[in-house]
C-alpha cells in the first residue's frame, strides 16, 4: 500500500479549460491564458485567450455547420435543445459550484441562476417549430395569386455573452439564435467565463452538431472586433459590450451590412424572454405563386 492510499490524502485532478470550436476543444492557437478569479480575488482556473485567429476558424466552423442545421427539421432543432437541457440537469451541481464562484452567489442563489438556465433550454426547444406561425402567414393580395411570408435563419451570428450573468444571461442569449436555425460563434463573459467553457462540454454530447455554437474566451474587445469586421458573419448580438465598444462594433458591422443587435439593459434575466431576441436574427422570404384560372365557383389550382 503507498504511503498516500495510508493516508487518505490524493493530489487533485485539476481542470484544464479549452475553447469550444467545431465540435471539438482546442487551446488558445495564441497559446495564451488568463488568470480568472472569484468575487473575492481568488484564483479559480486558467482560461484559454483567445486571438483572432481563434475567431476566424471559429467562423468557418460556424458557416460549415450553418447547411445541415438550418436544413434541419424545427421539431429536430427542438429536441436537441431539449436534450441540452437533459444533459445539463445531471450536471447541475458542477454548474452550481461554478455560478457561485463567478458571480458571488451563495450555493442556493446560484441554484436558481441554473435551474432557470436549464428550464431557459427547454422553453427555446417549445419554440423551435412554432415561431413560423408567429412570424410568418398568407398575405391577401389584389389578384390570382398565394402570398406567403415564411423566415429563415439570418446564418452566421456572433453573440457577445453577458458580462455579469456568466450562465443565465448566456443560455438566454444563445438558445434563441440556435433555436431558429443560426449558428452561433459566443464571446465568453470576459471576468467569468468557466460556465460558458464548461457549456461546451454538455453541447458536445448533446447530439448538437460540431460548429453550431462555438465558444471563445479571453479579452472581448479583442476577439470582438475581427468577428464584427468578418465578411461571412451575418449579424452581432452586442448583449456583453459596453457604450463605447458597442458603437465601434456597430461601425465595423456596418461594412458587409450586418443585423446588430445592440445591448438593451436587462434587471432580470429570469424574467420572460418573449420572441425578441428569436425574430432579431430571422430573415422573411416571401413567395407569390399564381393560382391558376378563376371560374364562377371560385379559384382552381
Amino acid at each position: 500500500m503507498s504511503e498516500k492510499e495510508e493516508t487518505g490524502q490524493r493530489l487533485s485532478v485539476f481542470k484544464t479549460y479549452k475553447l469550444y470550436v467545431g465540435g471539438k476543444f482546442p487551446r488558445s492557437e495564441s497559446g495564451r491564458v488568463y488568470e480568472v478569479t472569484d468575487s473575492k480575488g481568488t484564483w479559480l482556473a486558467n482560461a484559454p485567450l483567445s486571438s483572432r485567429k481563434d475567431a476566424r476558424d471559429a467562423v468557418v466552423a460556424a458557416r460549415k455547420a450553418f447547411g445541415g442545421w438550418s436544413g434541419a427539421t424545427a421539431y429536430n432543432r427542438g429536441q436537441i435543445l431539449y436534450r441540452i437541457a437533459e444533459m445539463l440537469e445531471g450536471r447541475r451541481d458542477q454548474y452550481v459550484a461554478e455560478v457561485a464562484d463567478a458571480e458571488g452567489l451563495s450555493r442556493s442563489g446560484a441554484g436558481l441562476q441554473v435551474d432557470a438556465a436549464i428550464d431557459r433550454w427547454v422553453w427555446y426547444a417549445g419554440w423551435t417549430d412554432k415561431i413560423a406561425q408567429v412570424v410568418g402567414g398568407g398575405n391577401p393580395v389584389a389578384g390570382p395569386f398565394f402570398n406567403l411570408s415564411s423566415p429563415e435563419p439570418t446564418g452566421v451570428v456572433a453573440v457577445l455573452a453577458p458580462r455579469e450573468s456568466s450562465f443565465l444571461g448566456l443560455v438566454s442569449v444563445v438558445a434563441p439564435v440556435i433555436a431558429t436555425g443560426n449558428t452561433a460563434v459566443v464571446v465568453a463573459s470576459e471576468k467569468s467565463p468557466l460556465p460558458a467553457l464548461s457549456l461546451g462540454e454538455v453541447l458536445a454530447t448533446s447530439d448538437l452538431p460540431g460548429g453550431v455554437v462555438n465558444v471563445l474566451s479571453g479579452r472581448t474587445a479583442e476577439i470582438a472586433a475581427p468577428l464584427a469586421a468578418h465578411q461571412d458573419v451575418n449579424a452581432i448580438d452586442l448583449a456583453g459590450a459596453d457604450g463605447v465598444l458597442a458603437k465601434e462594433l456597430e461601425i465595423a458591422a456596418a461594412d458587409n451590412l450586418k443585423r446588430v443587435l445592440r445591448p438593451q439593459p436587462v434587471d432580470d434575466w429570469s424574467a420572460d424572454p418573449g420572441t425578441d431576441r428569436m425574430t432579431a436574427f430571422l430573415e422573411t422570404k416571401t413567395v407569390w405563386h399564381p393560382t391558376g384560372s378563376l371560374g364562377a365557383s371560385g379559384s382552381a389550382y
